[in-house]
Parts: structure tokens; sequence; C-alpha cells
């Protein structure tokens, strides 16, 4: 009988290095267009979400801070702009319009989002830098990886995740500093005098952001996210991707080293040879280790570092750049580009008007809102007179930053009288972004009702007597009867 020993073997191995992680990733530094973008992106990144928190904003109610959520009053602070509770469909409409933003992006230019955007590029970034700073560029890293713990080793490795730490406690503080006013909160951080809440959700922070950009880094972007499971439905032959030109890389003969009579370019083209050198700096750069050369890969996050890498190799020899560039499947075999597609205008339109009624929802939101709910137990209350009384719990939101005056009255119910209780229905007043709940008291006299319809449909109506807000508010309701 065949023997499967060695069969099985085999298997098993291939299992065992499937599963085994790589070694640690250690891309070297390059200089380029798409580098200098990635920094910019990710220095105006942290500046926003650094200083949002510090920048102070006056307002008559409220916090002084321009950007604050204010859970126990409810409200979000957005500048000039506050939002109430009721105001969470807004939420809804920004989430839908990212999503339909990022499929967009992604039919026309695929994962830029991912190169250029996301917190994992932008923090593990950071964080790359840092451990540049401290222990040099890629071949100084690999060289300090290898050697044996002493001194030199223990501080280099120890001040890179001390300012890791840092950076994550920082990141994990700052979050925090949006839900409180950030110069009291920060005092009582540091004081032990804050809620336990801050200190478990900065803390839980600082642990993600330590783990996620300073261990995992590459391995959320290939394993972790799913992003980059779901992205190659939204590409086609015209999706513009970062792409390896193989014809004129490869030739008819291959890569070649330029070493003599090969660094000149027509000497290479007639022995058949590409433009590529074989020098794997596309590879080196990459921060996720991929070959770019092999053709798109889940592993690909267009950051265009390789574009970098390599137009700076062109550059050297004084050869075209454009080997490895953003380019679509069908510019690489000379074909036309088509970016108006019914896909990609479908995703366009549905982000145009999903930000056009973001836009119009937040300008015209009412400053003024009324609502008159019915006190169900009971429906109605037959007086003493015979007259029918119903109850209503009337709320009032005035959502100016301006005190206001109101008179409340009733429509569309013949003979009724309206009655608040130690309330004045011709006084009403309420304080800047400040709301009250009213409790009237509806009652009809037996002549009015004679041959009504037991369900009257009436209105309340709130008139504004000052304040910023001038147009009445017409409140429906319904008045029961037996």
């Amino acid at each position: 009988m065949p023997d499967h020993s060695n069969l099985r073997s085999k298997v098993v191995m291939s299992n065992v290095q499937v599963i085994q992680p790589k070694n640690v990733i250690q891309p070297r530094s390059i200089q380029g267009r798409f580098r200098n973008l990635k920094t910019g992106i990710m220095v105006l990144a942290y500046a926003v979400f650094f200083i949002l928190p510090w920048i102070r904003w006056e307002r008559v109610v409220g916090p002084d801070q321009a950007v604050m959520f204010d859970i126990p009053s409810r409200r979000y602070y957005l500048f000039g702009l506050v939002m109430h509770a009721q105001d969470v469909f807004w939420l809804t409409a920004l989430l839908f319009l990212a999503a339909v933003l990022l499929f967009f992006v992604t039919t026309l230019l695929g994962r830029v989002f991912c190169g250029y955007f996301c917190f994992q590029t932008l923090w593990t970034d950071a964080f790359r830098f840092i451990e540049k700073a401290i222990q040099g560029d890629r071949v100084a890293r690999i060289r300090l990886e290898k050697q044996a713990w002493n001194q030199e080793k223990l501080l280099k490795i120890g001040a890179t995740h001390a300012a890791w730490l840092a950076l994550s406690l920082w990141t994990g503080l700052t979050f925090v500093l949006y839900w409180g006013d950030a110069f009291t909160l920060t005092k009582d951080f540091f004081t032990g005098n804050a809620p336990s809440a801050a200190y478990f959700t900065a803390f839980l922070l600082m642990i993600t952001t330590y783990l996620a950009a300073g261990w995992m880094r590459e391995y959320v972007c290939l394993h972790v996210c799913p992003y980059a499971r779901f992205q190659s439905v939204m590409f086609d032959q015209d999706t513009m991707i970062v792409s390896y030109d193989q014809k004129r890389g490869e030739g008819t003969t291959g890569r070649a080293t330029p070493i003599k009579d090969l660094r000149d370019r027509a000497v290479r083209q007639t022995q058949g040879h590409g433009d590529c050198v074989d020098c794997g700096l596309c590879v080196q750069v990459c921060p996720t280790g991929i070959d770019i050369r092999e053709g798109l890969q889940i592993g690909c996050i267009h950051c265009a570092l390789c574009i970098d890498a390599c137009d700076s190799i062109m550059d050297k020899y004084q050869w075209p750049r454009g080997l490895i560039r953003y380019t679509s499947e069908n510019g690489l075999e000379g074909k036309k580009t088509h970016f108006l597609k019914l896909r990609t205008i479908g995703y366009g339109l549905a982000t145009l008007l999903a930000a056009i009624y973001l836009v119009w929802s937040i300008s015209s939101t009412k400053m003024l809102e009324a609502t008159a709910v019915q006190v169900r137990s009971p429906l109605y209350v037959v007086l003493s007179d015979g007259s029918i009384q119903n109850s209503y719990e009337v709320k009032i939101n005035n959502k100016t930053q301006a005190s206001a005056t109101y008179r409340i009255s009733l429509a569309d119910l013949e003979g009724a009288s309206l009655s608040l209780g130690q309330v004045d229905p011709n006084n009403i007043s309420l304080g800047p972004d400040s709301s009250i709940r009213v409790f009237a008291k509806v009652k009809q006299p037996a002549a009015a009702r004679a041959g009504s319809k037991r369900n009257r449909e009436f209105h309340f109506k709130l008139e504004p007597t000052s304040g910023e807000v001038t147009d009445p508010v017409i409140i429906p309701s319904q008045f029961m009867m037996p």
C-alpha cells in the first residue's frame, strides 16, 4: 500500500504555515507627493481632534465650549448649532451620507479612505513616526530587533512604548473632553476627582489605541477590518487603483538589475527587459508588506507609497514615471476609463441628495416646538353641570438663545374653555433654550356638544408674544366625548 505519512506531514506543515503570524513589518520611510499628502491629512486630522475641545464659544445658555456632548441636558453643541435629543434623525442622515459617500469614493478611487483617512491608518502612521524618531529607519530598527537585549535596546524600546502609551492616553483623554468642560475635566482627571466613567473610557481607549496602532498595526487591515472584505464588490475595470504596469515593468524577458549596459533604457528594451529593476523598494515602503507587482490584493490600502518609491527609482535613472500609478484595469490595457456609469451616477446622486437633505433639515429646523398629549386615564370627565372635560399635557420647547413669552388658545372647538391651573394662558414665559410642561384642562359645555361627533378634532394655537420666533405653532389634538 502507498505510504501517505509524508503527504499527511506536508499537509500539517502547510496548515501551520498558514496560521503562523508573519514577522513584524518594518516599512521603510519614503519621500514623495503621496507621502506628503498622507502627512498633511494626518496633521490636519490630529489638529482637529486634539484642539477642538479646547476652543471656547460664548453662549447665552449652555457650556462655553465650541464642541461638546452635554449628556445631563441632552444637548450637542457644535459651535453655533445646538442639537436636541429630538434631532437624532440628523445623525441618521449623517451616517447615511457617510455610507453612500464611502461607496461613491470606493467605486471611483478604490480604498483611498483606508490609505488616508482611516483612524487605524492615522494612528499607526503617528506611532511609526515616533518609532522612527527613537529607533531610526527600517535598517536600524531591524538591527535593533535582532540584537541581544542590552542597555541600548532596553532604552530605545522602553522609550518607544512609553511615547506610544502617552499618545494613547492623550487620545483617550481627548475623547472624554468632548463630553465635559475640557479645562475642568482635565484638572479633575489628574487630581482624581473626575467621574469613574471618564477614567474607564479614557483608559479603555488608551489600551485599544496602544494595541491597535502599536502591536496589531497591519493585522487590523488584513484580518479585522470588514471593509477590506467587501471592497471587492465595489471595484470594476474602471475603478482607479494603485497598479503595477506589468507590460512595461516585465517586458518580454522579465526584470533585470540595472548593471553595466542595463542602466540604459534603450538597451534594456532591445534585450526585452522591462523597466522594473527589481529593487524591492515598493515592498519595503508598504505598510502592509505586500508586493504590488503581484496585482491587486486584499492588503493594499491604496496609500500610494509604492508609487513614491517607484517614482524615486525612475527619477534616479531618468526614466518616465508611472511604472506604478493610479489607474484602472482598462487604463492598463490601453482602453478608455469610464467614470460616468450607472453605479457611480447612482452613488453620486445618493450622496448629493443626502447632503442636501441634511443641510436643509438643519437650516429649516423649528426653533419653537410644541406638542399636546391627551391624558388617557380617564379619557374624559362628565362634570356636575353636564359639561365634558378632557385633560392634556402640553410641552413647549424654546430652542432659541433668547427668552420668550407665549399665548396659548383653542381653535375649532366651539364654546370650549381652557385652563392651565396656576399658569396664565396669555403669559407663558420661557428662558433661552428651555422647555416647560403644563397640564391643560379643556372644558366644553353640554349645550355646545349637542349633535357633535364623539371624537372631535381641534387645535391648540401657540402664539409668540415676544422673542426671536414670531410664527405661531398649531398643535392638532382630539376632544373625546361620551
